[in-house]
């Protein structure tokens, strides 16, 4: 018998329970992992709260682990017992001890990747390759604005940005958070609780826009988005913390400039197992050549995981918050 956080019904952190799961044996296509590490993201909060859902209840959510395989399927080639593993793509289920989970998301962790620095980056890692490398492909001179860049995910997007050639302006909470974008690489940051970003983000750029705004936070901040875009400029929604984006009217996309929009689901932007290995291992390589800095901030029990929900929606978190099982 192992344990996971369980949750049988949508609501608020409450709903997420320590319980007794069976894991059982691998099918011919799957491993069983021993978690060492699971990731905490937004888009946990978004399925337990129903704004994503999950397919059946009960069920356990999360998408970012790391641990060690402890039992092969018939069928699986090139993973071993003892082997080191990660993933941050495919079905939800690492607020667990252990579990089942098939080998087409799986990477094996290079020997520079600590497994807290796996299960921190994956999720949020794939997240801002689709953004910043396919939904708007970043190139050198262009002037991007992220929302929450002092997050775990804004964090990971803005040093991909930077590696790209961009300039990077970024919208956070407070003068503490603020730094820590700043000290990654963040060009300018907005204190969006004492400035207007969109008139900031005109002020920095004189007057013209951004090329693209990457927001993460969705109604509070969409109307502000749109204001702070160039002519032909595109706004990338990839989330919605303060709520959904409100219906999009195409003439008013055409009279601010002829904007775009476009909603992602970010795993639409990868074909397979063979493209999620070679970005898992190019993800891996801006890791180990500290191209890219994962910044944790936080350790909690899995047990736990109902406070490290609360703090996530109260924005008292930075960077990355990891579980141990």
């Amino acid at each position: 018998m192992s344990k996971a956080i369980v949750i049988h019904e949508y609501g608020g952190p409450d709903v997420l329970k320590w319980e007794d799961v069976e894991v059982g044996d691998p099918a011919p296509d799957q491993v069983r992992i021993r978690h060492t590490v699971a990731g905490l993201n937004y888009r946990d909060i978004y399925h337990r709260n129903g704004n994503y859902g999950v397919p059946q209840f009960p069920a356990i959510i999360g998408g970012d682990g790391a641990g060690v395989i402890e039992a092969v399927g018939a069928d699986v080639d090139g993973f071993e017992v003892g082997q080191r593993v990660a993933y941050g793509n495919g079905l939800m289920g690492s607020y667990s001890q252990a579990r089942l989970f098939t080998t087409e998301h799986l990477l094996p962790l290079p020997e520079g990747i600590a497994d807290q620095v796996a299960a921190a980056m994956l999720v949020k890692g794939f997240t801002s390759y689709a953004l910043v490398r396919r939904a708007f492909p970043v190139k050198p001179g262009d002037t991007i604005l992220i929302h929450a860049v002092a997050g775990g995910c804004g964090l990971i997007m803005c040093q991909m940005a930077k590696e790209l050639g961009a300039t990077v302006i970024g919208t956070t909470s407070t003068e503490e958070k603020a730094e820590l974008a700043s000290s990654l690489g963040c060009d300018h940051v907005i204190l969006y609780t004492k400035e207007d970003f969109a008139a900031r983000a005109r002020e920095l750029t004189d007057g013209e826009g951004v090329d693209a705004v990457i927001d993460g936070v969705g109604a509070a901040t969409y109307m502000g988005s749109l204001d702070s875009l160039k002519h032909c400029g595109t706004l990338v929604g990839y989330g919605n913390a303060s709520g959904n984006f409100p219906p999009v009217e195409p003439f008013d996309l055409m009279r601010r400039g002829s904007l775009i929009f476009t909603r992602v689901n970010t795993n639409f932007y990868y074909k397979g197992a063979e493209d999620i290995a070679q970005v898992g291992r190019e993800l891996f390589d801006l890791v180990e050549t500290g191209k890219v800095k994962i910044i944790i901030n936080q350790t909690c029990a899995l047990e736990d995981a109902a406070q490290a929900h609360r703090d996530l929606e109260a924005r008292k978190t930075s960077g990355s918050v990891v579980y141990i099982p």
